[in-house]
Parts: structure tokens; sequence; C-alpha cells
């Protein structure tokens, strides 16, 4: 990865969900994954997407070789979060082994709009992980690897390779690649806001006084 980009990571890692939430919402862009659930890893995750989508069908509908997890696992590296969409379908993509061996090539995380198994397995790894559902169901043979690096839909949101996602204790948020830097900025203003409301309330002002003194909750109209 470039310094630069390098970098870009280190500012947007310091910033959490619903901070980047309210600044989407500002700019009107639909970023928040919705229906996905932290299965494993701790702390914020924050990576640039690389995408993959496959195919869901019923057991001997593929070829086991079809379901190419290794392929999938060599997409992951330090600062990248492997998006995979599987149409929301409750079958497993990820197990133990992928998931070690996607956490040996230091892979930033993993999101499926699917399923994961062996979650215990999983945990032990350390490796950052949200998906839809978590089921014992195999995709050998009911999951078809068929395109990777074009854009997917996850949780009801487009994302493309080079986006960004950041993952917490809260939920997900996905930021076009194309507007990072606008969103980062706006991020960085609602951050420093909540700040100085915190610095207020520690100091001893209302709730009330600290918000109007510094914008966080807009005067309604007719008010001065």
């Amino acid at each position: 990865m470039e310094m630069q980009d390098m970098d870009l990571l280190a500012q947007c890692t310091a910033i959490d969900s619903s901070t980047w939430s309210d600044a989407l919402d500002q700019l009107e862009i639909a970023g928040i994954v919705e229906g996905m659930t932290q299965r494993s890893g701790a702390g914020r995750m924050c990576g640039f997407a690389v995408t993959a989508r496959q195919v869901p069908g019923q057991l001997h509908d593929f070829e086991k070789a079809d379901f190419a997890v290794d392929r999938l696992i060599e997409m992951t590296a330090p600062g990248r979060v492997l998006v995979i969409d599987v149409g929301g379908q409750p079958i497993s993509t990820l197990g133990g082994l992928a998931s070690l061996a996607a956490r040996q090539r230091d892979a930033g995380g993993v999101l499926i709009d699917g399923g994961c198994r062996d979650l215990d397995e999983i945990r032990a790894t350390g490796l950052w992980l949200a998906s839809r559902w978590v089921t014992p169901r195999t995709g050998k043979g009911r999951l078809r690897t068929q395109q990777l690096g074009e854009p997917v839909s996850i949780g009801g949101v487009r994302i493309e390779t080079g986006d960004l996602i950041v993952g917490d204790d809260t939920g997900i948020v996905a930021i076009p690649r194309g507007r990072l830097q606008e969103a980062l900025e706006r991020a960085k203003q609602v951050q420093a806001v909540d700040k100085d409301v915190e610095a207020r309330l520690q100091r001893g002002e209302t709730f009330g006084a600290a918000a109007k003194a510094t914008g966080y909750i807009p005067e309604r109209k007719g008010e001065a």
C-alpha cells in the first residue's frame, strides 16, 4: 500500500461509524450497511474494499471447485477489506480454516452479505468479520465465485473496489472513494463539534447551553 493511502487510513480510522454517518447525511450519501453483525475481531476496522460476488444455489448446483474460496483469500491484505456479495443467503462463505488463512495475510477485515461458520474458530483467529448469517451450511456445491473486483450490493449499499469501509461496535459504513476526501473533512468537522460539546459538559455546562454554543443542535425557527 502506498504511503499516501496509509496516511489516509490512519486519519479515517480515528473516526467512529456514528461520526461518519453524520457526515454522509450532510453530503446526502447513502452509506450505512444494514443487517450485518460483527462476529469476530475487536476495535475499529477500517480499510479499502476489495469486492467479490458469489452466486448462491442448492446443493450440487455447482462443482465444489466453483466455490474457489482460495481466490477470495488471495484478495486479502493489510488495509484491505474483503467484501463478498452472496445475495443475503444463509450459506457459509468463510469458515475457520479460511479465516485463519485470511488472518495470516493480515487482512484488514471481511464483510459478507451471506454467512460464515465455525464461529469459535473464527474468533480464535482475531479476524475482524461481519456477516448477515452464522450457519453450518457449507458453500461447497452451493456457491460459485463469479466476479472479482466488480461493484457489489452489501446491506443495501453499492460498494466498489477502493471504497472505504469502516466498522465498529455501532455499525458499518461505506464511503465512495471518489468522495472520500470531502467526507473526511466533513467528518472531522462533526468530530470537532462533538469534542467541543464534551469539553463543555465536563466543565459543568448544561447540555442545552453547550449544544447552543457549538451549534450541535440548531435553534428552532422563531427562537433567538
